[in-house]
């Protein structure tokens, strides 16, 4: 027997018409199957279809004035054709994952679906698969039973949590209910992601709170300037608490020597945080996991499962070598929703910054279910062996040079040409970047190291071949030889 609609409005009914959904559904689901087939198979097509930003506001303004009544169709097609797209083999940006499908399709069932997970009856299905998802990482990690962990809203938030769990672990008093009382501080890479810094300050440690320890030649922190950092900061008058390392750096790809970290950590009674959002899940490959070697002695750890395993952004664990410090993170009362009682793991509302919380851990269980975690050794072997051959053959152009060899799928290099001054150089590759970027063939990045520009480039699609590498150092380097000629 069929509720009484009668009182529902019109609109509100055809909104939720099942079969106008179902119909709606069908076309959007064929449609991106097209376009991933397209993807894969006409690497003519641009990567970025290049729009100023103005240009974008004012196409998208006249869009929004015009007739409301477009089909829902013909506004996904525009989206489709004038979007970054990440499937494509020339895509070698940023550390975005292509998601899998069964992933894709299992953040639309957590849309529509809709529940929250800052109680367990909001979320009774989410909140019981991130803990399978969570065991399942700190398993990996080489974490025992006492360990545990949540998922989050991108690495950021996750290192964020990470530096207030240490904080409550290792200030000396509760410094989530009586605040800060001294200047506090943590040691980082100078090659750490900026949000280690906006972390701190956050945190009202500010600019001095965050202590920066240099780097080697590869780029990877120095160990032995540790001690250093760490006593200078004390007669300074800060009280440092905790060491985060780096796997790997986001410039870079290089990892930080996980084991000597530990044991400063160790001998000085530090909270030891990872930043393994990139590359951490390197774990999974058994031919580059020596990478992240003594990852298990970390007090905690940060996962993107968006950036080397497979699913739509965001998504991301914070795991703990022990659980209880995850909460003590924001030990607070809210009557309406949280009881009392500690330990409540099926309750993230006490442990994650965010209330409302998206589905996130069925994207990761879909892909687990599905294929197992070798797809992630497949994924992860596969891309740094790539880039392993792609540098290679960059060291066999003398018109190009490697920053450092890589080792992560992360390569930086630049265009040096034949008789260029350094002064030009970093002026050449910025204008080198800038024109791919505007022609959309393909897509990379930039970055600075030590005062040099480099192009930066991150292989993140595993239907990337080393034909397409080959092209890309060609346009390179046909680019850098007009803007000689031009200048």
């Amino acid at each position: 027997m069929k509720t009484n609609q009668a009182s529902i409005p019109d609109l509100l009914q055809k909104a939720y018409d099942p079969e106008s959904f179902r119909a709606q559904g069908h076309r959007l689901i064929n449609r991106l199957a097209d376009y991933l087939a397209n993807m894969q198979d006409n690497p003519a097509l641009a990567v970025l279809p290049w729009q100023s930003p103005d240009d974008g506001l004012f196409s998208w303004q006249a869009d929004y004035a015009a007739s409301p009544d477009q089909p829902v169709n013909t506004f996904w097609d525009r989206v489709l054709a004038q979007s970054m797209h990440i499937h494509h083999p020339h895509y070698i940006g940023h550390q975005v994952s292509p998601p899998v499908p069964v992933a894709a399709l299992s953040a639309l069932l957590s849309a529509f679906l809709n529940n929250g997970m800052a109680v367990y009856e909001m979320g009774p299905v989410s909140s019981v698969i991130e803990r399978v998802v969570i065991r399942e990482m700190t398993q990996a990690m080489g974490y025992g039973e006492q360990a545990g962990g949540l998922m989050t809203s991108g690495g950021t938030l996750s290192n964020l949590t990470a530096l207030l769990a240490a904080r409550q672990a290792k200030a000396g008093y509760d410094a989530w209910q009586m605040g800060t009382r001294e200047p506090l501080a943590l040691l980082v890479s100078e090659e750490a992601h900026y949000c280690i810094d906006r972390a701190a300050k956050v945190m009202g440690w500010g600019e001095e709170g965050v202590i920066k320890v240099p780097t080697d030649e590869h780029c990877r922190m120095r160990v032995d300037a540790l001690e250093t950092c760490y006593q200078q900061a004390r007669a300074a008058g800060k009280k440092v608490i905790a060491v985060v390392g780096s796997s790997c750096s986001t410039s870079t790809g290089s990892y930080d020597p996980l084991p000597a970290i530990a044991d400063f950590c160790e001998r000085h009674k530090l909270w030891f945080h990872v930043d393994g959002a990139h590359g951490a899940p390197v774990i999974f490959s058994p031919q580059f996991q020596h990478l992240v070697q003594g990852i298990d002695r970390a007090d905690s750890i940060t996962i993107d499962f968006h950036k080397m395993m497979l699913t739509p952004a965001i998504t991301t664990a914070l795991l703990f070598k022990e659980e209880k410090y995850s909460y003590q993170t924001f030990a607070q009362k809210a009557s309406y929703l949280l009881s009392e009682q500690e330990g409540e793991w099926f309750n993230s509302g006490k442990r994650a910054f965010e209330c409302t919380k998206r589905m996130m851990s069925i994207q990761v269980y879909a892909i687990l279910k599905t294929y197992g975690k070798k797809i992630f050794d497949d994924n992860i072997t596969h891309l740094y062996e790539l880039t392993q051959t792609f540098a290679q053959q960059i060291q066999r152009r003398p018109y190009l040079q490697l920053a450092l060899k890589p080792e992560a799928n992360i390569v930086c290099f630049r265009y040096v040409g034949k008789g260029l001054e350094s002064s030009v150089l970093n002026e050449i590759n910025a204008k080198i970047r800038q024109q791919m970027l505007e022609e959309g063939r393909f897509y990379i990045v930039q970055t600075q190291l030590r005062g040099k520009l480099y192009l930066r480039t991150t292989l993140m699609n595993p239907f990337t071949t080393v034909t397409v590498l080959e092209q890309l150092l060609d346009e390179i380097e046909r680019l850098g030889a007009q803007l000689i000629v031009s200048d």
